[in-house]
């Protein structure tokens, strides 16, 4: 079996990949029939792979036929082994953007990385590109390579960190675009994790005060914590806790009306600490406590 290629800094990185260092902390490489001989590679560095169209046939990374296919991003955190397929680890036509974390000291981007949530996806979870796309990302690239060129000053570290943020700014705009070009296929997944939370409510495993996870959804769902979080989040604008308790309390409405069990037995029965913290959240939801509820349906 094949070893891990474990590459420490980013100056391994170029050696490996026959690209010179302009710089011990950031660097641009063009990807054109990378030899790596492991079945996987890990970075202790932050990591953006563009894969061009030229692996399309042997690794989509998730793409299907209603993304575009001109090119395909991965984003891989520090210490993510990552490999294409069988075949390859890295792309043969593409790029790779490393940069160590210790580039963005005091700068925006330092307090800003933790927001591209992408870095947390899967890799069958990938950005797809249009031509446009691909075209604006590889600028991005090329005028990083181009300030990593020049010599290194005082503002070296505000430079290459402003245009790796501009990058990362982009590939979210582009998610986001993504999100929407999957429109009917989210909404597949919304109503496969409607399906999840109902039988997760009917198993009376909310009777033990334990509520589902992202990471519960997340596994049912055969997604990443993260990806699940953005996709609930751009479709519904909630989060789980604040979708789940929409649901519980759309089913506490319903108990209500269809059987005689007492106020006290639904909260129980739907995960409420308590009777007290029932009625609260209920009355502020509809309007009414769950009694005066309960009489002004019948």
């Amino acid at each position: 079996m094949k070893e891990t290629l474990d590459i420490k800094t980013v100056h391994q990185c170029n050696c490996c990949l026959g690209c010179k260092t302009l710089h011990p902390q950031a660097s641009v490489i063009r990807l054109d029939n990378a030899n790596v001989t492991q079945q996987a590679i890990r970075f202790d560095f932050y990591t953006v792979l563009l894969i061009e169209n030229g692996m399309e046939e042997e690794c989509c990374c998730g793409r299907k036929y209603y993304d575009f296919s001109t090119a395909t991003m991965v984003f891989l955190p520090p210490q993510h082994s990552f490999g294409i397929n069988d075949k390859h680890v890295l792309p043969t036509q593409g790029w790779l953007l490393a940069f160590h974390p210790d580039l963005l000291y005091n700068t925006t981007l330092e307090h800003s990385l933790g927001h591209y949530s992408f870095f947390a996806y899967r890799k069958e979870e990938a950005l797809h590109l249009s031509l446009r796309e691909k075209n604006k990302i590889v600028t991005c690239l090329q005028e990083t390579e181009e300030e990593l060129r020049h010599p290194i000053d005082r503002f070296s570290r505000t430079l290459i960190s402003h245009y790796i943020e501009l990058l990362l700014d982009y590939c979210t705009r582009y998610y986001e675009r993504q999100f929407i070009t999957r429109e009917d296929k989210n909404k597949a997944l919304l109503r496969h994790m409607d399906r999840i939370l109902d039988n997760y409510i009917t198993s009376d495993q909310l009777k033990h005060g334990i509520l589902p996870t992202p990471d519960y959804c997340a596994e049912q769902l055969k997604l990443s914590v993260a990806y699940f979080n953005d996709l609930l989040r751009f479709e519904t604008g909630k989060n789980l806790h604040e979708y789940f308790q929409l649901k519980r309390l759309d089913t506490a409405r319903k108990m209500l009306l269809a059987n005689t069990d007492s106020v006290a037995a639904i909260a129980s029965r739907l995960g409420f600490p308590t009777l007290q913290q029932f009625n609260f959240i209920f009355k502020k939801i509809t309007g009414l406590a769950p009694n005066e509820y309960r009489l002004a349906q019948n």
